[in-house]
């Protein structure tokens, strides 16, 4: 069994926002295995076979910063190896277009990130992280990941959103290095 969590914000007005683009790479994923989302576990969750591999797909709706209890009540109910989930992330720190696939780290002060692992105890947590750049000097970073892509930012998200979504599927087949040689770019 094998878990990718998206993370964002739920309501219209945050839905094309870099702080969102957890949530869009797991409709992608949804889309090409013909999943569909129901409520459960305060989040929006899909559930599918993919090759022999049981994979549910979360969409936290507890809001960003309280990512973790959505994480937790579904790893728990589903007894789920921390090692079998994948999160995938805003990252500022990457520019739009750069995918990093790494296997634990700090939260690098991201909020979702931070909740996740006060609930679940560890660092130790796969995690994709997708770039969305910094900020100009003027924007307030908060500011800036709740604001959608600018209309350049857009045209680059398809390619982006593709290479995610081709990562995360050699992550669930457990091609961990094939991923980050083929994604990491």
């Amino acid at each position: 069994m094998k878990v990718i969590i998206g993370l964002g914000n739920p309501g219209v007005q945050y839905e094309e926002t870099r702080h969102n683009i957890g949530f869009l790479l797991i409709d992608l994923i949804a889309e090409v295995h013909n999943l569909q989302f129901r409520s459960k576990f305060q989040g929006l969750v899909a559930e599918g076979q993919i090759e022999g591999e049981r994979l549910f797909l979360l969409k936290p709706q507890t809001f960003m910063n309280l990512s973790g209890r959505s994480v937790a009540e579904l790893t728990k109910f589903y007894k789920v190896s921390l090692n079998d989930l994948l999160i995938v992330q805003d990252d500022m720190d990457l520019p739009l277009g750069k995918l990093r696939l790494r296997d634990q780290g700090s939260a690098g002060g991201h909020n979702g990130i931070k909740s996740i692992q006060a609930e679940l105890g560890s660092e130790k947590l796969w995690r994709l992280k997708l770039g969305v750049g910094r900020p100009p000097k003027e924007w307030d970073p908060a500011r800036y990941v709740l604001a959608p892509f600018s209309n350049d930012e857009s045209q680059m998200l398809d390619d982006v959103l593709e290479r995610a979504e081709k990562a995360s599927y050699l992550w669930m087949k457990e091609e961990y290095s094939r991923a980050m040689n083929l994604y990491h770019r």
